[in-house]
């Protein structure tokens, strides 16, 4: 987009110099700064779209630029790349790691790379809410049965809307979560798609190359295997491969746990339809409530919540209206006790439509996704 602020953050003088003088024939107004904490203060100070550095600065390290922008509200969704002098593979991981959207090394291919990256980063603003529906699920502490809902949900979507694509992409970090539940086994996953080179990251590729389930009529971009996969997760890529999959598919669900990070925080701002999911007990909606409270702070609209009270696992705790009267919301949804059919489903891998078809669970899942479904068509419309 001509006109943008692009910021070239870099001690060499004559780098700066020609990465500016490239960018500038594009109609780009660029910032310059000479130091790590020169260019923090011009980033909060001018606001720009792209920040462009060599990580390897005198001050301050890049890794520490990028955890200090994404800590600051008014920088944390800025699109940030490196253009390093430093090629080493341990130093591309900790900066991914940091915050980095992307990690390009100073040779004669880098500028290139660097404008179409540019052009992507500044035409992704425009297209929030183009592609496919997305729908993050999410929850304000653990154990609230997310996951399980997520899955659940999507495989109902899939059979009330015969035609469409779903996805489901477990976001869940250390570990995902959703895998173990459908009974997924291949090695292809959320850490290992991350890690492809960025023009593999296609619509086409998550087209033709994501496990569809059978059971459940979704495909699948499963999360990390174990903590220690996650922990090498290239999360600067995680908003280029949620655009690939809404422009492959009808319905993208988010599962993002309790995640509430630099990196979800806008999936859930830009979402289609926010799935808050609370349980019972008081810790979890009181927890809920201030977590509302932070989204509402940032805009996000009470029209985008479809919140679901899940008393599948237990009988005690609060009812709907006291959760909903300390909440501040309306609860769309109250999931009835399953006993030890929640489970049971789960450990067969199977939906629990599928394995108990006549439980009012069953049928509450079911309005329920066509709810959602309802619900994000006319948001989407207005």
């Amino acid at each position: 987009m001509a006109g943008s602020k692009i910021l070239i953050v870099d001690a060499n003088a004559a780098s700066r110099k020609f990465v500016a003088e490239t960018l500038q024939k594009d109609g780009h107004h660029i910032l310059q700064a000479a130091s790590g904490k020169e260019g923090l203060i011009v980033a909060w100070r001018d606001r720009p779209e792209v920040i462009i550095i060599d990580p390897v600065m005198f001050d301050l390290k890049g890794e520490d630029f990028a955890i200090r922008l994404r800590s600051d509200e008014r920088t944390s969704r800025v699109f940030l790349t490196a253009l390093s002098s430093d090629p080493l593979p341990a130093r591309v991981r900790s900066c991914m790691d940091a915050g980095f959207n992307e990690y390009l090394v100073k040779t004669a291919q880098a500028i290139p790379a660097l404008i179409e990256m540019v052009g992507r980063a500044l035409g992704d603003t425009t297209a929030v809410k183009e592609g496919g529906f997305l729908i993050a699920f999410m929850s304000a502490k653990g154990g609230t049965g997310t996951s399980s809902l997520c899955a659940n949900i999507a495989m109902n979507i899939a059979r009330n809307q015969p035609e469409a694509r779903i996805v489901v992409a477990d976001l869940v970090l250390p570990i995902g979560s959703i895998a173990e539940i459908v009974g997924y086994e291949s090695k292809q996953n959320l850490v290992t798609i991350a890690d492809m080179p960025a023009p593999e990251i296609t619509p086409e590729f998550f087209r033709e190359h994501l496990t569809a389930l059978a059971n459940w009529h979704f495909h699948l971009l499963a999360g990390s295997p174990d903590p220690e996969n996650g922990s090498q997760l290239k999360v600067g890529r995680i908003g280029d491969i949620v655009e690939a999959l809404k422009a492959s598919y009808d319905f993208v669900l988010l599962d993002l746990g309790r995640s509430l990070s630099w990196f979800s925080q806008p999936l859930i701002e830009h979402a289609d339809l926010i799935a808050m999911i609370v349980s019972t007990d008081l810790g979890t909606v009181t927890l809920t409530k201030t977590v509302w409270e932070y989204l509402r702070s940032k805009g996000v609209q009470a029209a985008l919540l479809y919140t679901i009270l899940n008393r599948a696992v237990g009988l005690e705790g609060l009812t709907k209206a006291e959760a909903e009267k300390i909440i501040g919301v309306e609860i769309k949804m109250a999931m009835p006790y399953l006993g030890g059919n929640f489970s049971l489903a789960n450990n067969l891998h199977q939906p629990i439509a599928s394995k108990f078809p006549q439980d009012t669970a069953s049928v509450v899942l079911k309005e329920a996704s066509q709810q959602m479904v309802d619900q994000a068509r006319r948001l989407r419309a207005k």
